[in-house]
């Protein structure tokens, strides 16, 4: 049973509802710009990761100073615009990333500690007999209870 407190906050409303207005512009703001990949499409399409960056990078100066090689379906312009949305959009997925990230360890810890402090205690509780305890592990136990198979025969996870 832990008995650490590694998270103690309680965020104001109003900072709460500034940071959903924030969200919203965000959403509204790039909205336009972004699309949405099918999970099918995504597996196909080459992906670009921070070791791939610099040879992009290298390809588009090379297609701009020497475009003979460029295919007849392909527009410097349009290849250009895409590296340009790259480089621009890349620090802000880097901060996003970064902020989902915080946010979900900060929602883990707290989550953790208000479903593990109680039911812990109360569970100790009912293995030495204490008063009321019993009742009370048996009716929040029932959260772990799966049907009855030989494996596990309806005993906690």
């Amino acid at each position: 049973m832990s008995t650490n407190n590694s998270i103690s906050i309680q965020i104001p409303e109003a900072e709460l509802t500034s940071i959903r207005e924030a969200l919203n512009t965000l959403k509204t703001t790039l909205g336009p710009y972004l699309i949405a990949l099918t999970p099918a499409r995504r597996q196909t399409v080459p992906k670009m990761s921070d070791g791939t960056i610099p040879f992009v990078e290298k390809a588009m100066e090379y297609a701009q100073e020497d475009g003979q090689f460029l295919p007849p379906y392909v527009q410097l312009q349009e290849m250009e615009k895409d590296w340009m949305t790259v480089k621009n959009l890349m620090p802000v997925l880097r901060d996003l990333q970064q902020l989902e990230s915080n946010l979900n360890d900060s929602v883990m810890m707290a989550g953790s500690e208000a479903y593990d402090s109680y039911y812990n205690s109360v569970k100790y509780g009912a293995r030495i007999n204490v008063a009321d305890a019993k009742v009370i592990y048996e009716d929040l136990r029932q959260r772990f209870s799966r049907s009855a198979s030989p494996s596990n025969n309806g005993t906690e996870m």
